[in-house]
């Protein structure tokens, strides 16, 4: 699987911005999906996970009530929705998948995409 995210840029605060992650291959449906974020000299951090039907999500209680998960499997396509952007959610954004339940340690997810960047300005 090849997953490339798209849809970073800069907002101001309290603004909005979708995030994508188109996915190749046929058996994206087959594969937990995560959002993952790395701000500069921090580490990697978990955003949100959703399960293969996208029947379930999980949030980090950092982004909870902000963003929301989402993906469409006809179109092999995650979507991240971000409102109410904070300056403190500036950081590359990664899309990952899983073969397996969504988990939010992202070593156990076996590809990444290239990553997207958000700049949130105050």
């Amino acid at each position: 699987v090849q997953l490339q995210a798209s849809g970073g840029g800069l907002v101001q605060a309290g603004g909005s911005l979708r995030l994508s992650c188109a996915a190749s291959g046929r058996t994206f449906s087959s594969y937990s999906m995560g959002w993952f974020r790395q701000a500069p000299g921090k580490e990697r951090e978990f955003v949100a996970a959703i399960s293969v039907s996208g029947g379930s999500t999980y949030y980090a209680d950092s982004v909870k009530g902000r963003f929301t998960i989402s993906r469409d499997n006809d179109k092999n396509t995650v979507y991240l929705q971000m409102n109410s952007l904070k300056p403190e959610d500036t950081a590359v954004y990664y899309c990952a998948a899983r073969l397996g339940p969504y988990s939010v340690y992202g070593n156990v997810y076996h590809y990444w995409g290239q990553g997207t960047q958000v700049t949130v300005s105050s």
